[in-house]
């Protein structure tokens, strides 16, 4: 799920990033790979067994009620970068997502990011994590109630780490979040992508390893 570009070169490129990752993701072994503008189709929602998300976030009752929906029938949910803003209601957004972002009111930085992972938690998507390093964008101050239990990676912003990976559980439902994903050279990082592609097989009740083969292809490693 894309929408339209709203930055600058390789910034928040959401078209090339759907382009991309769809052959990506059908190359996959029995993989079926549909994609929209915007929003879902209804049938969509009825047959998919995971979405990803990566546009400019927005929210209302009638996206809740789709959400809410797929969900309750043990569907899953990607979201990346600004599709966590909550335009329109931030906090409903939040309670599906664990965090979201009210734009008049977080914070942000562009630059390097040491992010730490949560080791206690023992979770697949993380698995043997520790540190990473990336040039991307961090977002804090989000909208939410997120228990630390659920927080998969920070980094550090303001001398407090700030959560920029984490899952969430509603009944049969997963949600795996990632804040990074502003720069189009971040879905080339190899370690980046291995979070990303074990955080979408996740959200599916998929091995996380699952797209293990999808790590490499397409990437531009050279620089």
């Amino acid at each position: 799920m894309a929408g339209p570009k709203d930055h600058g070169k390789g910034e928040h490129d959401y078209p090339a990033w759907q382009k991309a990752w769809a052959e990506l993701l059908a190359a996959g072994d029995k993989i079926e790979v549909a994609t929209a503008m915007d929003w879902p189709a209804k049938e969509e929602f009825q047959k998919a067994d995971a979405m990803v998300f990566f546009q400019r976030g927005d929210w209302d009752a009638k996206r809740a009620a789709e959400i809410d929906a797929f969900l309750e029938r043990g569907g899953g949910l990607t979201y990346l970068h600004w599709a966590v803003d909550g335009r329109g209601d931030v906090p409903g957004f939040a309670k599906r997502i664990g965090l979201a972002a009210d734009s008049g009111k977080i914070k942000f930085r562009h630059g390097p990011l040491d992010l730490t992972f949560n080791t206690d938690a023992k979770h697949p998507i993380t698995r043997n994590f520790d540190k990473l390093k990336l040039v991307d964008e961090s977002y804090w101050l989000l909208t939410g109630d997120l228990p630390k239990t659920r927080e998969l990676g920070w980094a550090t912003e303001e001398k407090e780490p700030r959560p920029l990976f984490w899952s969430v559980e509603h009944g049969r439902g997963r949600v795996f979040v990632s804040i990074p994903g502003h720069y189009s050279w971040t879905f080339d990082d190899p370690l980046f992508r291995v979070l990303l592609l074990r955080g979408i097989a996740w959200t599916a009740k998929e091995p996380v390893d699952r797209f293990n083969d999808l790590v490499l292809p397409g990437a531009d490693v050279a620089k």
